[in-house]
């Protein structure tokens, strides 16, 4: 064979080989509803979140005898579960597709999402069988539910319970069969992703082989709560799957303190790390989880995940003007967080006109309260913080400094005197020379803070209903820490 004759056969193979790769990008679909004509279909797909919340990523026109084509090579598609919407935006059919695959679906609108018929996809004809059947688990599921309404004993309680954890164990059994069948499908994925940690029955001592164990069920469905869901899959964020998942770990598993937070969240993205789809939804899912959080003192965990994460350039997705308001939220939010010295304030005081220093304050607490004359929530929580001021927080030695944000000094002398504050230390920086509002983030009326004697803040965002709790809880800490 001469070297002319080798080249062209490589050639031939490069030729070959480049094709196939190019044919491995995107997809192509040959979509047929007979019924349908002259009319746009939509391929969608899920983003983390379930219904109603979907994503158009294509589009397409049916012919005159039904037919639709989708064929992309963007090298950027990721497979999952995917949707055809038809035009009405209400009728739709789910079905699972990888990047490369070529599919043909044939349906018909009477019947959706039912009757669907797949060429050159066994995977989805799989998935249609497991459609079915999760209908009739379901319909069980209805049945059991209104028997057990109808149940009038206990053993007829209990009868019912049973057969409930019956038919829940065939849904499960379902799954794991499957997946171990065809263990590296997308399908196989997905219900991994779907298993409930089952926690071992009978009794569970402590090491000293005779306590019982309380804690025993809830540690071991947290420490299994992601066992088989795969990280370095970013097809499963193109499922109804991860969103709701993230709200049980994170709201319901993972205690309500910042430490705690910010380790699990630590954990979450370290698993995440590398891929492009799931570390994006888990970064941005973390911080507007701990941003949006009610709970007290969560904007630590915020300023963590900004200072670790956004400022080290892994929210790869955002644009500079985008990632400039993380930054600044977080550099507003960092100087008031709990467990921080609060900083200085130095304004006027109303009536003497002297300058009044906050950390001068000599109390074993500081209440500081911004607020405007004019605000319907401040003019709710004053005669309530009169009230709690004069039954409690004076005699566990507590101060209050006001920081009246605008206003005339008339509109603000009168407030004073209506809602009965002359015995607090009450300010007003009319020539706005202190950066409070910088300093303590004050974008709304009425903005409280609580410091101890040291001016550490110990609350914030606070209201006359939990001041009390919040003084109690501190002070029962301090006597815990000086028994040890």
């Amino acid at each position: 064979m001469s070297m002319k004759r080798i080249t062209l056969i490589a050639i031939l193979l490069f030729v070959v080989m480049a094709s196939q790769s190019v044919a491995r990008q995107g997809y192509r679909i040959h979509l047929k509803i007979p019924d349908v004509k002259d009319s746009v279909v939509f391929l969608a797909h899920y983003y983390g979140k379930p219904l109603p919340t979907i994503y158009k990523r294509d589009s397409a026109r049916f012919d005159k005898n039904g037919n639709a084509e989708f064929n992309s090579t963007d090298s950027t598609f990721v497979g999952g579960i995917y949707m055809m919407l038809l035009s009405d935006h209400k009728t739709y059919f789910e079905f699972l597709i990888n990047t490369g695959d070529e599919i043909s679906i044939t349906a018909y609108v009477s019947k959706l999402p039912a009757g669907l018929k797949f060429k050159n996809s066994p995977e989805n004809e799989r998935f249609q069988d497991y459609v079915t059947f999760l209908k009739g688990y379901q319909a069980d599921q209805a049945a059991l539910q209104k028997e057990y309404s109808e149940t009038k004993t206990a053993e007829d309680t209990a009868r019912v319970r049973k057969k409930a954890i019956a038919t829940s164990k065939d849904l499960t059994n379902y799954r794991r069969d499957y997946a171990k069948k065809y263990p590296n499908t997308l399908l196989a994925t997905i219900f991994n992703a779907l298993e409930v940690p089952q926690v071992p029955e009978g009794e569970h001592l402590l090491e000293d082989g005779k306590t019982k164990d309380s804690t025993f069920a809830y540690n071991y469905y947290k420490k299994h709560f992601w066992d088989g869901f795969n990280f370095r899959d970013d097809r499963l964020i193109y499922t109804p799957i991860y969103d709701a998942k993230l709200e049980e770990y994170m709201t319901k598993l993972v205690l309500p303190w910042p430490d705690s937070v910010e380790h699990e969240s630590d954990m979450l993205l370290k698993k995440a790390k590398g891929t492009k789809d799931m570390f994006k939804y888990t970064l941005w899912w973390l911080t507007r989880n701990a941003e949006e959080s009610k709970v007290m003192g969560m904007d630590e965990a915020f300023v963590y995940i900004i200072e670790n994460y956004y400022m080290k350039g892994d929210a790869f997705w955002l644009t500079n003007e985008e990632l400039s308001k993380y930054l600044d939220r977080a550099q507003k939010i960092a100087p008031n967080v709990i467990g921080n010295i609060a900083p200085e304030i130095k304004v006027p005081n109303i009536i003497t006109k002297k300058m009044v220093s906050m950390h001068d304050i000599k109390a074993k607490y500081t209440l500081v309260v911004f607020y405007s004359p004019t605000c319907g929530h401040c003019q709710h929580e004053m005669p309530g913080l009169d009230s709690l001021y004069k039954a409690v927080l004076k005699e566990k030695g507590v101060k209050i400094m006001t920081v009246a944000t605008e206003g005339e000094e008339k509109a603000i002398t009168d407030f004073i005197k209506k809602y009965n504050m002359d015995e607090w230390i009450n300010t007003w920086d009319n020539e706005h020379i202190g950066d409070w509002r910088g300093k303590y983030d004050v974008y709304s009326t009425p903005t409280i803070y609580l410091m101890d004697e040291r001016k550490i803040i110990r609350g914030k965002r606070l209201d006359h209903l939990n001041i009390g709790n919040l003084i109690d809880m501190l002070e029962k800490k301090a006597k815990n820490k000086d028994k040890k």
